[in-house]
């Protein structure tokens, strides 16, 4: 068994660069800095903070995606597999290149103020003389028990995420 993931979180060193082919395809190529904070050990050595780039290339739809939303010191999440590739310089010399094919990516800043979405619209509030939407058959109906009253939080998707 074999596995190939990259988890990474951070901040993006330069806007992507957007390539498209003859058959409608796209590249986007840019970078990624990930930061492990410094500290003082115990004995007082500073460590300073360790800064990591890493070069992210995303194909088709999510170089789309990073053409139009990811722009310099944009927050991202990149899952994705890294790839080491070689080629020969102008001088002639061997060069290797590790890159990060990105799979999956998420925008992670906030929006600014002038560009949030509007709240969705209230629901509707139940009245007494509309039924349950999601009332029971005729025949349980029946039943000597009341029917619980129906929230607007009832017809959610409920997921098992403890926030």
């Amino acid at each position: 068994m074999a596995i190939n993931k990259v988890i990474l979180v951070g901040n993006v060193g330069k806007d992507p660069e957007v390539r498209y082919f003859d058959n409608g395809g796209a590249v986007a190529n840019f970078t990624l800095a990930t930061t492990e904070r410094g500290y003082t050990a115990a004995n007082g050595t500073v460590i300073p903070d360790r800064t990591e780039w890493h070069n992210i290339v995303s194909w088709r739809g999510l170089a789309e995606v990073a053409e139009k939303y990811v722009r310099k010191g944009s927050k991202l999440y990149i899952e994705g597999k890294i790839r080491t590739r070689t080629y020969d310089d102008a001088s002639g010399s061997k060069r290797y290149v590790t890159e990060i094919y990105a799979e999956n990516m998420e925008l992670l800043d906030r929006k600014p103020e002038g560009q949030q979405a509007p709240p969705p619209p209230p629901p509707p509030p139940l009245q007494a003389s509309q039924p349950a939407q999601f009332a029971a058959p005729a025949q349980q109906q029946a039943s000597p028990m009341p029917a619980a009253p129906v929230t607007p939080f009832d017809n959610e998707e409920k997921d098992d995420l403890p926030f």
